[in-house]
């Protein structure tokens, strides 16, 4: 199963591999106490997951991008599909028949951008997956969900040639089988691997806002993430992947594609929500 990616000549093709949720914004400008209730000032209804969000946020730099997810026909999955069509992506749907993609329910604080996220993750993710193509492909992106689909995954970006760039928010047992064939590696500050992992060419580490470290090729850098005033946190990594990938796709050096990536990550911080931002950076190309 492949991606069907027809764009103009010269906009890089990238496949996205992972999870995609519905997700549920609510902005407050007080978290609730135990057992009590507070009134939203925004609300907003989205797909979701790293995966989903990479692949809109390549598309909306003017990439073809496509998301190989289990997603399924139901209320829930039209909802993603929709939103999917909106922002431009292609959905290669992983899901067996009856599947319902999971829910997150967010709550970001008004005050620091900061959010809170109670989610079904990707517990309910098949066990098996179709056939994944890479073929024709620019960068292949991870984040890890469904091992089976990113094991697939893997696999097809080598037999493809593509480079592979991996989200590794937070330590999963797949990443010991990618990381050592991965190309690039994006983790949070938070991941911790059990023992060090070999292999990738690039591996780097992002710090909300403090400076992405990174070694490349073995020499260590970092990139100044730029400031800015901080409206809403929600997305901004998958942001950065997705900017990330697409940098890479075109064949930019690594330095140069975090700083770009890095920008981009930043300036979503200024807009709500997690499609907000998308719109601007549209009405910019």
């Amino acid at each position: 199963m492949g991606p069907d990616l027809a764009r103009p000549p010269g906009a890089p093709r990238g496949l996205f591999v992972g999870l995609a949720t519905v997700d549920v914004i609510q902005r407050v400008d007080e978290l609730p106490r135990p057992n009590a209730k507070v009134t939203a000032t925004r609300q907003d209804v989205a797909g979701g997951g790293p995966a989903l969000n990479a692949a809109a946020t390549f598309a909306a730099l003017g990439g073809a991008a496509v998301l190989a997810a289990p997603v399924g026909d139901g209320p829930l999955g039209r909802l993603i599909r929709d939103d999917l069509a909106r922002c431009g992506v292609q959905l290669i749907d992983l899901a067996p028949t009856g599947f319902e993609p999971p829910v997150s329910a967010i709550t970001v604080h008004a005050g620091s951008g900061d959010r809170q996220i109670v989610s079904y993750d990707g517990s309910g993710y098949p066990a098996a997956v179709p056939p994944i193509d890479a073929t024709g492909c620019d960068v292949v992106l991870l984040d890890g969900h469904g091992p089976d689909a990113a094991r697939a995954a893997l696999s097809a970006a080598l037999a493809a040639g593509a480079p592979t760039v991996i989200d590794a928010g937070r330590w999963r047992p797949v990443f010991a089988e990618l990381l050592p064939s991965a190309t690039h590696v994006i983790c949070s500050a938070d991941f911790q691997a059990p023992e060090p992992f070999p292999g990738p060419r690039m591996v780097a580490v992002s710090d909300g806002g403090g400076p992405i470290r990174y070694l490349l090729d073995g020499a260590p850098g970092t990139v100044d993430v730029p400031s800015v005033a901080v409206v809403d946190t929600l997305g901004a990594g998958d942001v950065l992947h997705g900017a990330y990938a697409f940098e890479i796709a075109r064949g930019t050096p690594v330095p140069e594609a975090l700083r770009s990536a890095a920008a981009r990550a930043s300036d979503k911080c200024r807009h709500p929500g997690v499609r907000a931002w998308l719109q601007t950076v549209r009405g910019t190309r």
